[in-house]
């Protein structure tokens, strides 16, 4: 059963840097995120592509996935949780 989607909650433009570095790289990311039911996931991914639409920020994976920036929870050790929330 899928929950109903929750507004979008702009990330810390610190750990939106540490995306733009990791897209850069071009290398294979450990990508921890919160799925549309609540579960978390794991991939090993390189992240193709960042961009906003409707109103949201999304992360393209090599995968053919793409994530909500606000759903990440961490990208290669760095925590999104640890960042302060933008003001």
């Amino acid at each position: 059963m899928t929950r109903p989607s929750t507004p979008y909650a702009p990330i810390n433009c610190e750990f939106h840097d540490v995306l733009e570095a990791t897209a850069t790289r071009r290398s294979t990311a450990s990508i921890r995120f919160v799925d549309e039911d609540g579960a978390q996931q794991q991939r090993n991914a390189r992240i193709i592509a960042l961009y906003a639409n409707g109103g949201s920020e999304y992360a393209e994976l090599d995968t053919g996935e793409r994530i909500r920036l606000d759903r990440l929870v961490s990208v290669d050790g760095e925590v999104l949780a640890d960042y302060t929330p933008p003001t």
